[in-house]
């Protein structure tokens, strides 16, 4: 064992180089700038490279360049910067360009309160793009979940070629854990797959049963074509509405079924329990803490920690919630997750708890919403 004492924003980092990021750029801002210095501690040594972008839409856009020439990438911001990240990350979901972006989300609106956590960013994280085509979202709740999910992430990147985010939170990352990452249980690392050789190359042509197209770098020995616009498997663009209509819900299913194939969870069942909680990041642990202490009480109560949020695992959350009257969900906001469970579960008691003032949400406040319930 190889204990450390290290903040979340370390682990990311961290985690970034164990899945093979070779390239990381941002801009500084609380609190998500100790990713780049850790980057930048860590990328050079390694071959790789860490840089700086003039901005939060340069950074994103260096990002995409290097990943279309074939990189792992990475880059890190707070909820300003990703709110100049949209357009960007519209490209690279049109254009099926892998790329890592971890949100660690502070107290908002607008420039908000840069030293205080939130998780206000979930929904935008989802639909902050034009097209409303689906993306990936991963939530850690600690450390070692900064570590291991990073990996995922990467893995669901190349996986997919699409956006995958990390949506942390100022509490997680700026608070440091003892953490043996030696420990941590990781996914084997996840390569791009290449287009065959000796074929004409489809730069978003996919083989039968396979929703991705096959990747070339930009640069090679070989013609890529890429493109924003709306485009058939050639990379030229299209108006002809089959053809739209094919890659459109070939980019939905790419996503969808990669990610509904295998959500990421914690599940603590509770026999006899009646009530279902349901949490992710930070305050998931808050949730731990009051379901263990009403089981003292002898009040049992079932906690799902859900640790990928988009596309919604909804086929888990109706399976984890079958045997139970009631629902409560609590979220550091004014109420966004509880929104999707209201939708899978119709006709189910789905109860809120939330607030957005900067303080953790406590066990106390949830052992309060749990009785009541």
């Amino acid at each position: 064992m190889s204990f450390s004492l290290m903040e979340g924003n370390e682990a990311i980092g961290r985690g970034a180089i164990r899945a093979g990021c070779s390239f990381f750029a941002g801009y500084p801002i609380t609190p998500a700038t100790t990713i780049y210095n850790t980057m930048l501690e860590l990328l050079p040594p390694s071959g790789g490279v860490c840089m700086q972008g003039e901005d939060e839409i340069a950074s994103i856009g260096f990002c995409l360049g290097a990943s279309m020439a074939g990189a792992k990438v990475m880059t890190a911001t707070s909820g300003p910067g990703i709110s100049l990240y949209s357009e960007q990350i519209s490209f690279a979901i049109g254009s099926e360009i892998p790329i890592v972006i971890v949100d660690v989300q502070r107290l908002g609106p607008s420039t908000g309160s840069a030293t205080k956590g939130a998780d206000g960013d979930i929904q935008f994280l989802r639909w902050g793009n034009s097209g409303g085509l689906p993306v990936v979202v991963l939530a850690p709740v600690d450390v070692a979940d900064c570590y291991a999910l990073t990996v995922h992430a990467f893995n669901l990147a190349e996986i997919c070629r699409c956006p995958v985010f990390i949506a942390a939170n100022k509490e997680i990352s700026m608070t440091r854990e003892t953490v043996d990452l030696d420990a941590v249980d990781l996914p084997p690392v996840v390569e791009r797959t290449p287009a065959p050789e000796g074929a004409p190359f489809l730069p978003f042509g996919t083989k039968p049963g396979r929703n991705v197209p096959g990747f070339l770098p930009i640069g090679g020995s070989r013609l890529v074509r890429q493109t924003s616009s709306t485009h058939g498997t050639d990379g030229y663009i299209t108006t002809d509405p089959e053809r739209i209509a094919q890659n459109q819900e070939r980019l939905m299913r790419k996503v969808s079924e990669a990610v509904d194939a295998a959500p990421l969870f914690d599940w603590r069942p509770a026999q006899g329990a009646e009530t279902l909680l349901i949490a992710y990041g930070v305050t998931a642990r808050a949730a731990g803490a009051a379901v263990r202490a009403l089981a003292q009480e002898g009040t049992a109560v079932s906690l799902l920690t859900l640790k990928s949020l988009w596309p919604v695992p909804e086929r888990l959350i109706r399976d984890k919630a079958r045997d139970c009257r009631r629902v409560v969900v609590v979220e550091m906001n004014l109420g966004q997750y509880v929104r999707e469970v209201q939708r899978i579960l119709p006709g189910m008691e789905v109860s809120f708890f939330g607030q957005m003032n900067g303080e953790l949400i406590s066990p106390h406040q949830i052992r309060k919403v749990l009785r009541h319930a």
